[in-house]
């Protein structure tokens, strides 16, 4: 099934029927690290075993053209905080380099003024729902900045338990380099413990201590992001540097079974505080995959604006709300979350910084057959910068690195797998994706 049809399907979802209880919904969404479209059992994958997650799809909506706003961890947890396309923020196109180090020629600039990170000023969804009454949690990692005026405490967040950079090892929760990077609110901590069960027992113990008012939590796990480390299989001293990236599929699927089981325990504290009627869940990944992923049927990785790199899974459950068992294949992108999630909690974005997503599961609760729409990403790394655009089944690429440039076209419809470049049959279409791109880069253009 697919579209409306599979919402029809699913049967026809009514306004919420009044509750014995008025309280707002709470929210959970948890986020995996680079874990590519195709590594779900209900994505199809043959060699990981993720029954709670899989099981949460059969309750809720699977989406199956949903976006990450960038094939990094930093720019798409940008635009989820803000709801807008974070290159309207300056220095947040790449992922923050370990130890705060910017990797192209705005976020260095800004790295040096101690200026690279998410500014206060452009309000969170945290803050909204914090100034809205919600108590609000983060557990896990964070990748906004380092310096102390960029902590998840002053974007909204009541708890912070994590890491602040892009990556952590699992057991010693040291950085590449060697620094510790495990904080509890806005001090360095240290824990005995696989990282993924030390997110997991924080959102848990978050859940326990808020079920009577409503909460926003987000769990953000680092697996199964780089290093390729198994939970149970702790050595003396952390991963070196060198080796940071080496590991197996077999590793990665470990990895991945074991956050699937930490979920469950979300879930499972949810249904002992009571609450789970009434908390809408979010499971999303916040890139694709690495070359250890699974992004099939898409070709690409993390890092690039082929399919493979930005098409992610996303699941959404909403008792009574949103349809169970259904597949929708509405256009959607991360910062839509954001527009999703404060209409929920009756929250709006300030007047000077409106969302640039859209109420993605309204159109769902309603039925409602989205309008078209375009969208665009920008990534940059070094001297290297992707732009990409898609408007219906269509989609228009360019990758620059130095002085070369590469552009494409692909009717996704037709060749999901983007192997078939149409830019010089089909170059009236190009260049209708061409003027938009550009003007959409020059709109959202920052500099700080």
């Amino acid at each position: 099934m697919a579209g409306l049809a599979a919402l029809t399907a699913a049967g026809s979802i009514a306004e919420p029927a009044e509750r014995s209880e008025p309280r707002r919904p709470s929210i959970v969404l948890v986020i995996a690290d680079d874990l590519g479209y195709g590594d779900l059992g209900c994505y199809g994958c043959p060699d990981i075993r993720t029954p709670v997650i899989d099981k949460l799809a059969s309750q809720g909506v699977r989406f199956t053209s949903f976006y990450a706003n960038g094939p990094e961890c930093t720019p798409t947890r940008a635009a989820l905080m803000t709801g807008r396309y974070q290159q309207r923020i300056g220095g947040l196109e790449c992922a923050i380099g370990t130890g705060n180090v910017g990797r192209y020629d705005d976020a260095i600039r800004l790295a040096e003024k101690h200026e690279l990170g998410l500014p206060v000023d452009e309000k969170s969804i945290a803050r909204m729902l914090k100034d809205a009454g919600y108590a609000t949690g983060l557990c896990g990692k964070w990748h906004l900045g380092y310096e102390p005026k960029f902590s998840p405490l002053k974007h909204g967040f009541d708890h912070f338990f994590g890491v602040l950079g892009g990556t952590a090892d699992y057991f010693h929760h040291t950085e590449p380099q060697g620094d510790p990077m495990l904080y509890l609110n806005d001090k360095p901590v240290q824990r005995e413990g696989y990282l993924t069960d030390l997110i997991t027992q924080e959102g848990v113990g978050f859940i326990k201590r808020h079920r009577i008012v409503g909460f926003f939590l987000d769990v953000s796990y680092t697996a199964p992001h780089s290093p390729y480390q198994r939970p149970g299989d702790k050595k003396d001293k952390p991963v070196p540097q060198a080796d940071w990236d080496v590991g197996t599929r077999e590793d990665y699927a470990a990895m991945t079974e074991h956050m699937d089981k930490g979920v469950g325990e979300i879930l499972a504290a949810l249904e002992e505080a009571g609450v789970a009627d009434n908390t809408v869940v979010i499971f999303i990944s916040d890139n694709g995959g690495t070359d250890k992923g699974r992004n099939a049927p898409f070709s690409g990785n993390k890092g690039g604006l082929f399919e493979g790199g930005i098409r992610v899974p996303c699941i959404v459950r909403w008792p009574g709300v949103m349809p169970a068992g259904a597949e929708s294949n509405h256009l959607a992108i991360t910062m839509d979350l954001t527009a999703s999630i404060a209409r929920i909690a009756g929250v709006s974005p300030p007047e000077n910084r409106p969302f640039d997503g859209v109420d993605i599961l309204r159109q769902i609760e309603r039925e409602r057959i989205p309008s078209e729409r375009r969208l665009f990403w920008r990534a940059r790394r070094g001297e290297r910068t992707w732009r990409a655009v898609r408007k219906g089944s269509l989609k228009y690429i360019t990758r620059k690195d130095g002085d070369k440039l590469d552009e494409f076209l692909f009717d996704l419809d037709l060749d999901p797998q983007e192997k078939t470049n149409l830019l010089s049959d089909r170059k009236p279409d190009a260049e209708s994706l061409k003027h938009p791109l550009a003007n959409w880069e020059s709109e959202v253009q920052c500099q700080r």
